[in-house]
């Protein structure tokens, strides 16, 4: 049985100023994905102007749209009886489902600036993103949060006490979205998007991957406990916010690869 290992969350003090891990994380996601984007800009035919551009969109994308879908999705009685709430942004609290509306309306913005297809746009960003998600999730696990549910074999190797928590072993359900919305994801659409595809078809993987490694860490995960089950007495949140990701991936694949043939004259490209 494991036991977490309590980390301090300021990974550094210099005098009133405290740095806390969960900030580096994202800081180590968005230049995770600067460098990322800067490899592939070449071949998408973009210069470092416009990488910079699109990382400090997708930054305030993430920023406003995270804090208001955990508003929205998740907060919103505490919303109607404090409205300045939303504002207080230290007090934690983001929604990674509202952070991809975010980035999705932001990229509206930067495709208009550059004149570019939305859809490109969005199939460039696709494999930049798992790399943010997993740091995001490590910065979950390095604060001790959303921690997973009960194991049910008590010696499950990866039975974790979270002594915060309580003293039961649980799965360390961060480390399995680290590993899965992160770390497999990113290894996936790398690997697609190696390869000229039809337009809409990384973005449409992107959704429907994240999706359905959502979808299954969700069983492992303990549900919001102002939330609990919100479906069938399973289903959380989480699971009904990523059914429409997972849909809607699978229609914009059909679409993606319907135009593609009817372009080629039904030639596989």
């Amino acid at each position: 049985m494991l036991v977490y290992p309590h980390i301090d969350p300021v990974a550094l003090s210099l005098g009133p100023l405290k740095v806390h891990w969960y900030g580096l994380m994202y800081l180590a996601g968005f230049a995770a994905g600067y460098g990322l984007a800067l490899w592939r800009a070449k071949r998408a035919g973009w210069n470092a102007e416009m990488i910079s551009d699109m990382v400090f969109y997708i930054a305030m994308g993430v920023i406003a749209g995270g804090r208001l879908g955990y508003v929205f999705f998740y907060g919103f009685d505490r919303f109607v009886n404090d409205p300045l709430w939303a504002l207080r942004v230290w007090e934690g609290g983001m929604s990674f489902h509202g952070g991809l509306l975010g980035v999705l309306v932001a990229m509206v913005v930067f495709a208009r600036q550059y004149k570019l297809n939305w859809f490109d746009v969005m199939d460039f960003v696709a494999p930049l993103v798992p790399p943010g998600i997993f740091f995001g999730r490590m910065g979950n696990f390095i604060g001790g949060e959303l921690w997973g549910r009960p194991v049910v074999n008590p010696d499950y190797p990866l039975g974790m006490v979270f002594p915060h928590v309580d003293a039961l072993a649980r799965h360390p359900s961060q480390l399995y979205e680290a590993a899965l919305e992160g770390l497999l994801l990113f290894a996936l659409l790398w690997w697609y998007s190696a390869k000229p595809r039809p337009r809409m078809a990384v973005g449409s993987l992107f959704l429907i991957g994240y999706g359905a490694a959502r979808f299954t860490v969700e069983f492992f995960r303990q549900p919001d406990a102002d939330k609990g089950f919100i479906l069938f007495d399973w289903m959380t949140m989480g699971q009904l916010l990523t059914v429409p990701m997972i849909l809607g991936g699978l229609v914009v694949m059909l679409i993606a690869y319907r135009n593609d043939r009817l372009a080629t004259g039904g030639r596989a490209s």
